[in-house]
């Protein structure tokens, strides 16, 4: 149990609860450090040797030592360890003048000078000054003198202070070496789990309530903790719980946001770590850290263990890229293996992991027994991101104008933490402009910022080269709006955002399949604009650096992925498996590998021959439009349709997603025609100074 939780259990008793970090106690008071005990104990002892705090005496000889007896002043004698001595006088011998000194320095240390002793000096040799104190007796009659033994600390403490200051400074360096975290800690605990424990005592405040959409995923988790709450529900029937689930998808879609609620959720224990806490450049800490994760999820079972980002760990194995240079995380995951389902019971302990790279996993780690299931965490769909809109919009002060519905269609693409980032982006927008409220344009202006960047009014352009911009994006716009399958535009702008010079916002259609019909359209309005250059100036630019790095991968996919192409035919080379980055060979011979360069070749430049055709068939109205952007900088959807009529192909839900669409998951992936984000990259006019380097 935590300290914090022991306080809180000792205030209750009291009949109230008592934060640690209340007003009673002074803000700020750090806590006693025990090492100025040390330091205190170790300057005291050094002190010690250092300073006599005996009452000082006087030095003399052995001469006026004699001097003295012979007058009959010596009252006393005591002689230490056999080499020195100590005189004390008589009190009527301190009247004389010759002991006047000791009237004159009488101080808080000497005390009265009655007292004694107040001479001393060393004796010399034992044996011959037994012999003068013989004579001391027979002449003068001195009889009062004594031996006594006074141990020499100054000799003991010698010995004693380095010792002492060696075991001081072994406990420090045990102490910090076995501290539980910090630069240096952790040297003997280096084989401990790292993971992070949240149970009863330690509030996890995300619940399942917290998590919009992700239905079917949710669904799948909640089964998991159902049955550690009500295990007899599923063993009565036979059942068996899932040893492991293993949450897939891209980043940002709430992969970790599932486990939290799982630990906000589920009374049981629930650990909780990175795949990379498991690395250590030790040889095998990384199987000692999962044996011990293990050994404490048994304790505690039953339990769940949440690894994130588990492809630190659970890449497959003799496909590193340097082979044999990483055996120590293959140690790892193979004692990871052997825990999840070896000879040993792990009854009562579920496995939870997370990741975005499932295809580099080992096949091992995947099969039933281990991970039972991969549960899909896809990108949300129209009726998702409004869930998730839902609650991000909760703590954030709106106005009336602003629908939920709007902003989930104009956000296709968008991920989980991309709508959680443009609501904290709006509410940042509105605070600048000192409004009270954040209203619809604080949201548009927010998407703005995220996909294309920030507005940079203030960047040196010379009316040459607004001008070419200006055609440039305007081609995008004629032949997006001409063109059948096209995305559908929102806006078209000048202003100079990012590493941009100008941009298209399109609202692309949120589909699951895509026909070769859509990609064409879809190359010939990315090259609109260099279409545009050329019919105009009779010259092209640098500026479609970003759309010829679009259309290139949309061709190479339609030839080596989908197989849309006559010639290659039914073939595709891609590989879901992800192990080919690593080979030097591709798939395919020189002879396949020179037909996959002419068909893409021929796939780009017919669409760029049917840009120009389009543009040059509507030079006029694409003059019109680009003189209408350079004189308002931002053009919208309404402006295009006062030059152009109304769009041919508008289609009823053109302004966003049929809300009829079903969760599914997008086929386009690796090389394919992206839809990220509005497609603003997709026309965007890109710096020439960036794009020359």
């Amino acid at each position: 149990m935590t300290d914090q939780s022991n306080n809180r259990e000792d205030d209750k008793k009291g009949g109230k609860i008592k934060d640690k970090f209340s007003s009673k106690s002074p803000m700020g008071k750090r806590p006693f450090n025990y090492y100025w005990i040390y330091a205190i104990i170790a300057v005291l002892l050094i002190s010690t040797q250092l300073v006599d705090f005996d009452p000082p005496t006087k030095e003399i000889n052995l001469n006026r030592f004699e001097k003295m007896v012979a007058d009959g002043d010596v009252d006393k004698l005591m002689i230490y360890n056999t080499k020195w001595a100590e005189v004390t006088l008589k009190k009527e011998a301190l009247e004389k003048e010759d002991y006047k000194e000791l009237r004159t320095n009488n101080n808080f240390l000497t005390g009265n000078p009655s007292n004694g002793p107040h001479f001393r000096f060393n004796i010399g040799p034992s044996e011959a000054f037994a012999d003068r104190l013989k004579f001391y007796e027979e002449t003068y009659k001195f009889e009062n003198y004594d031996y006594d033994e006074i141990r020499d600390w100054s000799t003991t403490l010698g010995w004693i202070i380095p010792i002492g200051v060696m075991i001081l400074i072994w406990i420090f360096i045990m102490r910090r070496m076995g501290a539980g975290g910090g630069p240096g800690g952790q040297i003997f605990n280096i084989g401990k789990s790292r993971a992070t424990l949240f149970d009863r005592d330690t509030s996890v405040k995300v619940t399942f309530d917290d998590v919009a959409g992700l239905e079917g995923a949710k669904e799948e988790v909640q089964e998991i903790v159902d049955f550690l709450k009500n295990p007899s529900r599923y063993t009565q029937l036979g059942a068996h719980i899932p040893k492991g689930a293993l949450l897939v998808g891209p980043p940002g879609t709430g992969k970790t946001l599932l486990a939290k609620a799982v630990a906000g959720e589920a009374q049981v224990p629930f650990f909780s770590l990175s795949g990379s806490d498991f690395v250590e450049m030790f040889v095998g800490v990384g199987a000692s850290r999962v044996r011990d994760l293990f050994k404490q999820a048994k304790e505690k079972s039953p339990s769940i263990i949440f690894i994130d980002e588990i492809d630190a760990i659970g890449r497959a194995r003799g496909k590193s890229p340097a082979q044999g240079a990483n055996d120590e995380r293959e140690n790892t995951l193979n004692q990871l293996l052997t825990e999840m389902d070896g000879f040993g019971t792990n009854s009562g302990v579920i496995i939870l992991g997370a990741t975005n790279r499932a295809d580099i996993l080992d096949r091992a780690l995947l099969r039933p027994g281990r991970f039972d299931r991969q549960i899909h965490v896809d990108m949300p769909d129209l009726l998702e991101r409004k869930e998730i809109f839902q609650v991000h919009l909760k703590p954030i002060k709106l106005n009336d104008t602003v629908e939920i519905d709007f902003l989930a269609k104009q956000t296709p693409g968008f991920s989980g933490a991309d709508i959680a980032n443009i609501c904290n982006e709006a509410a940042l927008i509105a605070a600048r402009k000192n409004k009270k409220q954040v209203d619809k344009q604080d949201f548009l202006d927010a998407v703005d910022r995220i996909i294309a960047g920030l507005e940079k009014k203030s960047k040196i352009i010379t009316p040459a080269e607004k001008k070419v911009i200006a055609y440039h994006e305007a081609g995008h716009a004629t032949a997006s709006w001409l063109l059948e399958h096209a995305s559908p535009l929102i806006k078209v702008t000048i202003v100079p955002r990012g590493k941009s010079l100008g941009a298209a916002w399109y609202l692309p259609e949120e589909r699951q399949i895509t026909t070769p019909d859509q990609m064409l359209d879809e190359m010939c309005a990315a090259l609109g604009g260099r279409a545009a250059e050329e019919i105009i100036f009779n010259k092209i630019s640098t500026g479609a650096l970003s759309d010829l790095e679009k259309v290139t991968k949309q061709a190479h996919a339609m030839v080596s992925v989908y197989g849309l192409n006559d010639k290659i035919g039914n073939i595709s080379y891609y590989d879901s498996t992800g192990q080919s980055e690593y080979s030097f060979n591709k798939p395919y011979s020189e002879r396949t590998a020179q037909v996959i360069d002419e068909e893409v070749s021929k796939y780009i430049e017919s669409a760029y021959d049917r840009a120009k055709k389009i543009l040059s068939e509507n030079k006029d109205k694409l003059v019109s439009l680009a003189n209408l952007l350079l004189e308002k900088e931002v053009i919208f959807k309404e402006d295009l349709e006062k030059i152009f009529g109304a769009r041919p192909f508008e289609k009823p839900s053109e302004n966003g997603a049929d809300p009829t669409v079903t969760n599914g998951k997008d086929q386009e992936k690796e090389g394919a025609s992206e839809v990220v984000k509005g497609e603003a990259s997709a026309s965007t006019q890109e710096d020439p100074a960036t794009e020359t380097t």
